[in-house]
């Protein structure tokens, strides 16, 4: 979230950037509730402090019955705070980031294109989509992960399997050798860690699956879980950015998808994730931002896969991101692009609703920067090498870099 006493002296630039992020919030509500909550905060401080005073001496019964009433009202002031502290929260968390200056206006055709494969991607026979090619060698089986867990569920079958294995291996290979720790996180979270990184547990419009009669969630990315890895701590960052790229298993609803690109494995309930993850002082985030941009630039060249990266406009980013990149690879399915990847920089809005901190020099503490980059993705990643790799008979082209991994030219 964006601390408020810069929401209070910039009360214009957070209208407009609520305006061209397409959110709606009653600011100046926030601001009455911000004054509310001051001014209880203030009474209940001065009668509490007003109370220790007449407590140091031999009290009369005068001031007995007095201070009983003071009690009383602060008491009720305390009562009152919480009511608005809940509203209070409740706006603020609704005010998304700050937008990068170079970030598109506009909504979600308003991207810019920053890099696109230099040759346009196209095939020598009518090409199948992946769903097809998969059915028909054998590879995946949507129609039993429909009975056995519902639609959207699948069956990864035969070299599939293992070419998944070889991209999860072949992502950790290409990212660990830049400096960052390999870990596999737990598949749930507290819905506090949900809230903290910027998910809605909750709701009609929430992304997650929430277990019954627990504070938990699944995960929709390892973002969630590696976010929370270090909250509520103080690090030390002396030695450069705390950088992670965690495996996890992701869970949506896909509430509200119904009408976009929804075939095959493009929007489905369950896959896993390689996701990048960073720790970094404020004047460091930039320059991670280009270098997990890179690294996804770097997994996807090295699989010779036709692509683009686009600059996402401010009414299409998620509410922590200040910026974020999309990679795109051409697909069949949808005659164009489609998103495999995306990295965002989120600045401090992440680190302050988890309470993350870093050491300065001097010894005072001061919020970090949070970033995260999708490395590979087993649904969206498989859909670009079955339907770029397709031959005129039907059969799939391994990667050359994958071969090593599986031990395979074909699926």
């Amino acid at each position: 979230m964006i601390d408020i006493k810069f929401i209070r002296e910039n009360i214009e630039l957070i209208k407009q950037n609520c305006i061209n992020r397409h959110v709606k919030i009653d600011l100046d509500k926030l601001l009455q509730l911000d004054e509310q909550r001051r001014v209880l905060l203030k009474q209940v401080e001065d009668l509490r402090a007003a109370r220790n005073q007449k407590s140091k001496g031999k009290p009369t019964e005068e001031e007995i019955t007095k201070m009983r009433e003071v009690g009383e009202q602060i008491k009720q002031n305390d009562v009152d705070l919480e009511l608005v502290e809940v509203e209070y929260k409740n706006y603020l968390m609704q005010v998304p980031n700050l937008t990068h200056p170079e970030s598109p206006i506009g909504g979600e055709e308003d991207y810019k294109v920053v890099f696109q494969s230099p040759e346009t991607f196209k095939l020598d026979f009518t090409p199948k989509d992946h769903e097809e090619l998969m059915v028909q060698n054998d590879l995946i089986d949507f129609e039993r992960g429909t009975k056995v867990a519902g639609a959207k569920f699948y069956f990864t079958k035969n070299n599939l399997v293992r070419l998944n294995q070889a991209l999860i291996n072949y992502g950790i290979d290409v990212v660990t050798k830049h400096g960052y720790t390999l870990m596999e996180t737990p598949d749930l979270a507290k819905n506090e860690i949900l809230t903290g990184i910027g998910f809605n547990p909750r709701g009609n419009e929430t992304q997650t699956y929430s277990i019954e009669n627990t504070d938990l969630s699944l995960i929709g990315t390892a973002e969630i879980t590696m976010g929370g890895y270090h909250s509520g701590e103080v690090l030390d960052l002396t030695n450069g950015p705390k950088k992670y790229i965690a495996i996890s298993h992701c869970f949506r609803t896909e509430a509200g998808a119904y009408g976009r690109t929804n075939k095959g494995l493009y929007r489905v309930h369950q896959f896993t994730k390689l996701e990048m993850f960073v720790y970094c002082k404020p004047e460091d985030s930039e320059k991670m931002h280009q270098e997990i941009l890179a690294i996804e630039k770097e997994i996807i060249d090295g699989l010779e896969l036709n692509y683009r990266v686009i600059d996402i406009p401010s009414g299409d980013l998620g509410g922590p991101a200040y910026r974020k990149y999309d990679l795109e690879a051409w697909m069949t399915m949808n005659d164009g692009f489609g998103e495999i990847t995306s990295c965002s920089n989120c600045t401090d809005y992440q680190s302050r609703r988890l309470n993350i901190k870093y050491r300065k020099e001097n010894g005072e503490t001061e919020l970090l920067h949070t970033l995260n980059g999708t490395a590979v993705v087993l649904s969206r990643f498989p859909i670009a090498i079955v339907e770029q790799y397709q031959q005129a008979d039907g059969s799939i082209l391994i990667p050359k870099v994958l071969q090593p991994y599986c031990g395979l030219e074909k699926l």
